[in-house]
């Protein structure tokens, strides 16, 4: 190959770098990678069916003030689901005291139900939960649990509804 076609293909190459870094742009910034959910709202319509709070925690990533929340001091047994979609999240039989504020568990009733991803809001990296079915934001999860699972699922109370066995 020729000193003059190297040079071309250098420069196709290169372009076609920073088209492609264009259009994958374009397709995060058009939401083309947005995760899709099974149960899928409005705004207006998730506002007719939750209380302020509850919008605001679960569809605008809020967080309750600690010792607010109402489901806090249950101790009752039964299962706690989201709010915004009925979806099964945790058990009361891994429901414990973390003294941080807000409900806790050390386990989810399944993976399959309880999402994870990067949260780096209020500088510094956390790792939020959130519902599966539906996208609704549940709270976070860290590494300082008891055993047997070692986390903490740090939960907000609007959130989630509970129902009693």
């Amino acid at each position: 190959m020729t000193a003059f076609y190297r040079y071309y293909l250098i420069q196709i190459t290169q372009i076609m770098k920073k088209l492609l870094f264009l259009l994958m742009l374009l397709a995060i910034v058009t939401g083309a990678f947005a995760q899709k959910f099974a149960v899928t709202k409005t705004d207006e319509e998730w506002k007719k069916i939750l209380t302020p709070e509850q919008f605001e925690v679960t569809r605008k990533a809020g967080t309750e003030r600690p010792f607010t929340g109402e489901l806090l001091n249950n101790h009752e047994t039964g299962t706690y689901y989201c709010v915004c979609c009925g979806q099964a999240l945790f058990s009361s039989k891994t429901k414990f005291e973390s003294g941080t504020g807000w409900p806790s568990f050390y386990a989810s009733i399944s993976k399959q139900n309880v999402g994870e991803r990067t949260d780096n809001s209020l500088g510094m990296e956390r790792t939020e939960v959130y519902c599966t079915r539906c996208g609704a934001h549940l709270g976070h999860v860290f590494n300082d649990g008891p055993q047997p699972t070692g986390l903490r699922y740090c939960m907000n109370s609007a959130a989630l509804k509970f129902l009693k066995q």
